[in-house]
């Protein structure tokens, strides 16, 4: 089985796209006003975001949408390309559990993990 789409819901559809297209490369496919975006990160996966009326979305403090690449330098440059974008973060990358990770939120509130797995030669 395979994870095909997620519909994300968000407080401001623009800025949203923006963000997934400009800093994880997300490319927009569809758009439907200021209601629905599809996206595909290019290797199988639809990301669907969407905004219905004026409600605001919130998200349990723990929900996270994480993201892994392949070398600890990625992350270094994923957390550069933030700080260029201004967008700020409580800390720098760590290494915990296994991995070297970043986290951070963005987009009012949503928290984002950026991971790479130790290799031998890291």
């Amino acid at each position: 089985m395979k994870l095909n789409h997620l519909n994300l819901c968000v407080n401001d559809l623009s800025e949203a796209t923006d963000f997934f297209q400009h800093l994880f490369g997300f490319q927009l496919l569809d758009r439907k006003g200021d209601a629905l975006a599809v996206m595909s990160d290019g290797e199988g996966f639809t990301l669907v975001l969407s905004r219905f009326g004026e409600e605001t979305v919130t998200y349990p403090k723990d929900f996270h949408i994480g993201f892994y690449v392949e070398t600890m330098a990625e992350v270094d440059e994923f957390h550069a390309k933030l700080a260029a974008a201004n967008i700020h973060t409580e800390h720098g990358p760590r290494k915990m559990r296994g991995g070297y990770t970043l986290y951070f939120t963005a987009l009012g509130g949503l928290l984002f993990e950026v991971t790479s797995f130790f290799r031998e030669s890291e």
